[in-house]
Formats: C-alpha cells, structure tokens, sequence
C-alpha cells in the first residue's frame, strides 16, 4: 500500500507481567492501573494504526493528571517510567510522552516509526514570545511521512504542519539520538549515552519488566 513503511521482520517489544505487577506494587500503584493498561493495550493491537494511536493517546491524556517533578518527585526534573507514571497517576509532559512511546512499542509499532521529539512550545497564541520546554511523541508511517504528533496538552492527534506552536529541537527514541526530526536520518553516534536521563530511564525500564 502507498505511503506505508516497509521494514524487514522486526521483533516486537515485550514486557514480563509479573515484574510489571511487581514493580507497581513496589511503587504503591493500584493494581487496576496495570490491569486497566494491559487491557487497553491487548485491544489496542488488534486496531488499525490511526486507532491504535488515538486509543493510546487519550488513554494516558485521560487517566494521568498533570503534574511538576517537584510536586511528584521533589526534584526539578526526573524523567518516569511507564510504571511510576501509572504508580502515581500523575507526570508531566517527559512522562506522558515515555509512557505513550512504551505502550505503542509494546502494541506492535516498530521502533523506527517512533521519536520522543524536544521542543519549544509557544504558550498564549501564534503572537506570543513565550515559550517554554516540552516533550511530544511523533509517529511516521514511513520516512517521507509527515509525523503525527501525540500530545498531551490537546486531545486529538495532529500532524506537524498542524502544530505551529511547537519548534522542534531534537528527537530520540532507543535507537539513539537525533538531530532535527527527519525520519530519513541516521542516529549521532555514541548512541542514547549522549543524553544520560533517556539512558537511565531506559534500564529502569528494564529492571521494571520491559523489553
């Protein structure tokens, strides 16, 4: 089909339960939380791409409140796993993106169609000057494909030409880092040790259960 990514066989990310399950108790979450995210996520694979999106999308945009590192963690930045975020129910927007990018990568999408992206985000309309840092999550359905942004400041998913307010600055996923969002470029080298929290949130992953 026209416009669709072709990639050789690709392995599918995997999570052990019964150290999710671990993990979340160790972090005092409700039990629920990691029932009511495996359910979605079973349902979810069996979904077209563009649903499969949307469901993933407003499922964390509607169950986790926003919320500083300070209030969550007492800390100016600390970046969430999927299951401290489901844990506490709460994250900002590095955390709403992580958990996003964990949950689609475990739904079947192939890691290459996936970019946590940086930017800067002008709040108060087109006019304002002020920006702030932000954290989306892009998906590309091939790499001459527009990306779609996932977001959780608004609800539906929007292409990148649609989101004016968002200056991109660089974007990675666990392949590495990249400069710019171009889907067609490779890596940096030196991999994801060139930006150590995206590292070590990576083997906290891990250690939780994920693949």
């Amino acid at each position: 089909m026209a416009g669709t990514l072709l990639l050789p066989p690709h392995p599918v990310a995997a999570f052990d339960v019964s150290q999710l399950q671990a993990s979340l108790r160790k972090l005092g979450g409700n039990p629920k939380s990691l029932a009511d995210w495996q359910q979605m996520l079973q349902e979810s694979k069996e979904l077209p791409i563009a649903a499969r999106l949307k469901r993933v999308n407003e499922f964390f945009n509607r169950r986790i409140r926003f919320s500083s590192d300070q209030e969550i963690w007492h800390q100016s930045d600390y970046w969430a796993t999927p299951m401290e975020t489901l844990a506490k129910g709460a994250g900002d927007c590095e955390d709403f993106t992580i958990a996003k990018y964990f949950t689609l990568l475990n739904a079947g999408v192939p890691v290459e169609q996936l970019r946590l992206i940086y930017v800067k985000a002008r709040i108060g309309g087109m006019n304002s000057n002020l920006q702030q840092a932000h954290m989306v999550l892009a998906y590309y359905e091939s790499p001459d494909a527009e990306p779609q942004v996932l977001d959780n400041l608004i609800t539906d998913i929007r292409p990148a030409s649609r989101r004016m307010d968002l200056s991109p600055v660089f974007s990675f996923n666990s392949q590495g880092i990249f400069r710019g969002v171009d889907a067609k470029t490779k890596p940096e080298t030196g991999g994801v040790t060139q930006l150590s929290r995206w590292s070590e949130l990576l083997q906290r992953a891990r250690a939780e259960g994920f693949d």
